[in-house]
């Protein structure tokens, strides 16, 4: 098998992005902890969030860790199938609409 640009063992350094920068690294953890303590959503909710997320965004380790993360919170297959969905659809419909940007300078030009 063919070795990919992404190693999977690399998710579990993540962490150590603090080590270039203490600072910055220690706030964006301490954000991130925050981000995903309950509040008006729950954990199993900002799972299946974080999961669409990673999937839009093509993130790898994202999309490993809230695969794992979201089936030891009970979510579905299909829930998590559903999610992506609406994921994918969100993204291509704003990639879409920014087509009127397009129509909008190609109709000026054609003034």
């Amino acid at each position: 098998m063919s070795k990919t640009y992404y190693d999977a063992s690399d998710l579990r350094k993540f962490g150590k992005i603090t080590e270039w920068s203490e600072e910055l690294g220690n706030k964006f953890f301490d954000y991130y902890g925050k981000v995903f303590e309950e509040g008006a959503l729950t954990a199993r909710e900002k799972s299946l969030i974080a999961l669409a997320v990673a999937h839009t965004e093509q993130c790898p380790y994202c999309i490993d860790a809230y695969t794992k993360d979201g089936l030891q919170r009970g979510i579905t297959k299909p829930e998590m199938m559903e999610a992506i969905h609406v994921g994918a659809a969100i993204k291509s419909g704003a990639t879409l609409v920014h087509g009127v940007q397009m129509m909008n300078k190609v109709n000026k030009l054609e003034m």
